[in-house]
């Protein structure tokens, strides 16, 4: 299903409807997000002691602290989630972009990019963040013996959650994030602390992360105005099934494994050289 291009410059595009709603909303966003992934934990335990890695979009940091024994880099594009990190005493956490990436290229043992690359606006940049994080890795000499990155991607196939998507529907979506009053205007102040909303791939909370989407031409419709929320719309491109690998053979890399877990597609991959 072929899918429809951003009617502006997709790094205007991606400024407005990713970059600056990450912005308002990193003390609500990180508040949702404390709890590892099972495949990204399990990812991250199984490194060899002493490996050295990067968390390329990595939020608050939750990611860079579950294995004591491996050292992690994180990067975010947002600088007021970078901020709540360093909040948290986390603080090999640095603002980039996954497009320039300031690493010394062949150098890392692993990488994870974890729900990023599909708020890239066009095939040829997710390819090229892909092909950024690769860059970044140990090269094989025959597959497997290299460095290795885990990207997750949202998926198109999720005709069994609420959000309600599946083939046949657009892959580029406005998803809503419902700001609640509490967090409004307080950019990265409120989010140290960990929040008990339910979280992990897939879920969504009463406020936050919405089901409501609709085409790239126009953004989903805002619920009505009211003193408790704000609603802003950000930027997604669902991946079909098989996308994510042929996105990876296409930045020049080869993959390990891939697979579905609760609305997202994964996969582990390296880089030949």
């Amino acid at each position: 299903m072929a899918t429809r291009t951003p009617p502006v410059a997709p790094e205007r595009y991606e400024s407005e409807h990713v970059h600056e709603v990450y912005q308002h909303i990193a003390s609500h966003f990180s508040a949702t997000r404390f709890k590892p992934w099972p495949i990204v934990e399990r990812f991250l335990r199984e490194l060899p002691t002493a490996s050295i890695g990067l968390d390329v979009g990595c939020g608050n940091g939750k990611y860079l602290t579950v294995n004591p024994n491996v050292f992690m880099i994180g990067s975010d594009r947002s600088s007021n989630l970078v901020r709540i990190a360093h909040d948290r005493k986390i603080h090999e956490a640095f603002m980039a972009d996954a497009l320039d990436l300031p690493h010394p290229a062949g150098r890392f043992d692993f990488a994870i990019s974890i729900a990023v690359i599909h708020h890239f606006s066009s095939t040829e940049r997710r390819v090229a963040s892909i092909k950024s994080i690769l860059g970044t890795l140990r090269r094989s000499t025959t597959p497997g013996d290299g460095g290795r990155a885990l990207i997750y991607v949202w998926a198109l196939e999720q005709k069994n959650s609420r959000r309600g998507w599946d083939k046949g529907h657009s892959q580029d979506v406005f998803v809503p994030w419902v700001l609640s009053k509490q967090y409004v205007g307080s950019g990265a102040a409120a989010g140290a602390g960990n929040n008990p909303t339910a979280e992990g791939p897939g879920t969504s909370p009463v406020n936050g992360d919405q089901v409501r989407s609709e085409g790239l031409a126009a953004p989903a419709a805002a619920p009505p105005p009211n003193e408790t929320t704000t609603t802003y719309q950000r930027y997604y491109h669902l991946y079909r099934q098989g996308e994510l690998e042929a996105d990876v053979v296409g930045a020049g890399g080869y993959v390990i494994e891939s697979g579905y877990e609760k609305d997202n597609w994964w996969a582990i991959c390296g880089i030949l050289g």
